[in-house]
This record gives C-alpha cells, structure tokens and sequence, in this order.
C-alpha cells in the first residue's frame, strides 16, 4: 500500500510541475535554439528509426540500451558547440560524458555489446515482458517495440538533455547555483558508480558459487538470498536509480543562474528530468516484481527498505516480525 501511495505522489507531483513549467515559462526559442533542436531531433530520430529495425530484424531489444549512455554525450556537444563553448555547457557536457563513459563501461561489462552490432546480451525485462499476453504475439511485440522502447525512450533521452538547448544564447556569468549544481551532479554520479560496483561484484561472487554446483540456498550469507543486500543495497533497494535520476536533476538546476526561468526554477525543458523520474517509477516497480516472484525472501526487503532513500538497513528477522504483525 505504502508503494503505491508513493507511485501516486510521486506521479502527481512530477506530472503538476512538468505543466507548470510550460504554463509558468512558455516555449520561446531563438532561431539558434531552433536549429540546434532541428540537429537534435535528426538525430533522436534516425535512433529511433535504427533501433525499431534493427531490434525486429535480429529479434534483440536492447538496441536502445546499447545508445542510451552514448547519445546524451552527442547531444550535451553538439549543443556545447552552437553555444559557442560557453563554460556552463562546457561543464555540462563534461558531467554528461563522465556519465556516459561510466554506464557504457557498466553496460558493457554485462556483455552487451558485440562486433556483431545487433547482437549482445539483452536485458532480461525484454525477455520477461514478451511472456504477457498481449505482447507475446509479433504484431503487439512490435507495436510495444516501436512506441515504447524506439520513440519513447528515444524522446526521453532527447528530452534529459535539453534544459541546455535553454542556455545556449545565455550571457550570465557562472554563479553559486551552477557550483552547488555541479557538486550534487559528482556526488550522485559517484553513488550510482559505488552502487553498481557492488552490485557487479555481489552478483558475479553468486555466480561463481553456484557454478560449483551448488543450489541458491546452499549458498553463504548474504549470496544465498539470490539479491543484494550489501552495502548501498542493504539500505535501498534502488540506490543506482537515486544516482540516476538524482544527476539529471542536478544538471538541470544550472538554469537557475543562467537567468533562463520563471520564478527561478521553472522552465519547459524541467519536463525532461522529471519524466526519467516517471520512468523509473515502473522500471523499479516492474524489476521488483520479477525478484519477487524469484526470490522468497524478496518480500520482506520489498517491505522494509526504502525504494530510494537510504532510511534504515536491511535486518531479515526484523523484517520478518514486522511483515507477520
């Protein structure tokens, strides 16, 4: 219940300020903006295109996986350049290829990319969503294949990247706000590093052990659970996202000081950030589901540690009591 009241909030609250910023801000683009967005929109579109027909024609999804760290990091440049290298969108497109090169590594450690360009590892969800009904036909498969994961996501991409398009023209000088928006972009990428170590090295420790043949709960503590509670992951369930959605945010606060917002915070590209957040709100949900039904300990977790914030730390008889009372 707590879960779904979360979803629900949080939904309400970023769909109410993704309008206000529009309502708030309007949309109001030099010819500069304009054609950069026309540079973005070409390519955000050939994506989308290569990924609908690569992913039906080789049967594997995860093309969009495979670009989703890489295109911010043209995105973030080719508008560093039509902003004539300015330092806020310098900074900017430094932060965004650090995050670029940090989830490309984490991707493709995992086996996901291959010479084969259409070939690698596919991300399990792919796997478990062409079960449900309605997209375990070719025609539904496709239908979700084209909207969600070529337009939509392609779209979002696009979307994270954009409060820079509303900084290209600004003159103002660096200040305070872009320091403190700096800072908190480093610190949850390092969060998002730190829990994706760990969560690699948790999982390839359980792999190793059950290689010898050795059943999940025959496993040591904590490997025989079959998920995480190490570390971040001991007191959340999805520190990575929090890093994740944490720096997007982040970056967008450089607008403040660029002198391009409304009220000081709102403008129409906050929309971006915001639906990332919306995105996770069902990836988590959905990955939560398919651990559930795996892991029978899963349960207790799922009810006792924070989605996001690190509130308290995993202790399974806790847990156990407080699920029974």
């Amino acid at each position: 219940m707590k879960n779904i009241i979360g979803i629900v909030l949080t939904s309400i609250v970023v769909i109410t300020l993704s309008i206000l910023g529009f309502v708030f801000n309007g949309v109001h683009l030099s010819q500069n903006q304009i054609d950069t967005l026309i540079i973005l929109a070409i390519v955000c579109g050939a994506s989308a295109l290569y990924c609908f027909v690569v992913g039906e024609i080789a049967r594997n999804n995860s093309q969009m996986d495979k670009l989703w760290s890489i295109l911010p990091i043209a995105y973030a440049w080719i508008m560093a350049v039509k902003g004539e290298f300015k330092v806020r969108l310098v900074i900017i497109a430094i932060l965004v290829t650090l995050w670029g090169i940090r989830l490309t590594f984490n991707f493709a450690r995992k086996g996901a990319y291959s010479i084969k360009f259409w070939a690698g590892e596919e991300d399990y969800r792919w796997q478990v969503l062409r079960q449900k009904k309605f997209l375990n036909t070719r025609p539904g498969w496709a239908l979700f294949d084209l909207f969600f994961i070529s337009i939509y996501q392609n779209a979002l991409v696009l979307a994270m990247t954009l409060p820079m398009l509303t900084i290209i023209d600004s003159t103002a000088a660096i200040g305070w706000m872009d320091f403190v928006a700096m800072g908190f972009a480093i610190l949850f990428l390092l969060l998002e590093t730190i829990a994706d170590e760990q969560q690699w090295k948790f999982h390839q420790t359980k792999k190793a052990l059950l290689k010898e043949g050795k059943k999940l709960d025959e496993l040591e503590a904590p490997y025989n659970k079959g998920f995480n509670t190490t570390g971040f992951w001991g007191r959340a369930r999805h520190p990575n996202y929090l890093g994740e959605q944490g720096f997007w945010v982040s970056l967008f606060f450089f607008t403040v000081m660029a002198g391009v917002n409304t009220y000081y915070v709102f403008n129409w590209t906050m929309f971006g950030p915001l639906f990332l957040v919306f995105l996770f709100l069902g990836s988590s949900a959905f990955g939560e589901s398919v651990s559930n039904s795996k892991y029978p300990e899963y349960k207790y977790y799922l009810a006792t540690v924070s989605k996001y914030l690190p509130l308290r730390k995993y202790n399974y008889e806790k847990a156990k009591a407080k699920l029974k009372a």
